[in-house]
């Protein structure tokens, strides 16, 4: 204690855009109060958009969405998408296509994107967080495991980093956090940057 004072930090309350289970836990376990509000957007890609753009424009259409019915509040967009060989990975269609995407990522080094946008007084904000993952080779046995385990449907890539995936993954190189659904070190700092003006 100095001098009988203390400086706390204010995370100011947020509109979720976002149905994401792992985007909402993020949120709680930094404390941070928030409502969830879901969009509904068409996703699909745009012809030659690169996944940077993609997942940039869909974070921002989310919140821009969501931000017409909560007027005077900040509103968080986020789109996270899975990159390798410059192909965007989505989220798998089924079992099969689960299946398919993880032998892609076997092995191999890829690209967790995560656009970020938040809406506050009329202003938006924008931008994108890089991280990369790499998996270690797996056998069919273990891509079998994963895809039936691993509760793939809801996730890009078909994998969720904090849960089975993390016995085949090596090496992440950058934000952790943006691989489970939400860079929340960049959602602070814009927050505190559209707050401090």
């Amino acid at each position: 204690m100095l001098n009988g004072t203390r400086s706390i930090i204010k995370l100011p309350k947020l509109v979720l855009a976002s149905g994401s289970p792992r985007r909402a836990e993020i949120l709680q376990s930094v404390g941070w109060e928030f409502d969830t509000d879901i969009p509904n957007i068409n996703e699909s890609e745009l012809a030659g958009e690169s996944p940077a753009g993609y997942v940039q424009r869909l974070a921002k259409t989310k919140a821009e969405t969501i931000a017409e019915r909560h007027a005077g509040e900040i509103v968080l967009g986020a789109d996270t998408t899975v990159v390798i060989d410059k192909q965007i990975i989505g989220k798998p269609l089924d079992l099969d296509d689960a299946k398919r995407m993880l032998k892609m990522l076997s092995g191999n080094w890829h690209e967790v994107l995560t656009g970020v946008a938040i809406v506050n007084n009329g202003k938006t904000q924008v931008g994108i967080q890089n991280t990369r993952v790499k998996f270690s080779e797996m056998n069919n046995v273990e891509i079998d495991f994963l895809a039936e385990k691993g509760d793939p449907l809801d996730k890009a890539g078909a994998y969720a980093v904090q849960a089975q995936a993390a016995l085949f993954i090596e090496g992440i190189e950058g934000d952790y956090w943006n691989v489970v659904g939400l860079p929340i070190s960049l959602l602070y700092r814009f927050v505190k940057n559209t707050t401090s003006e």
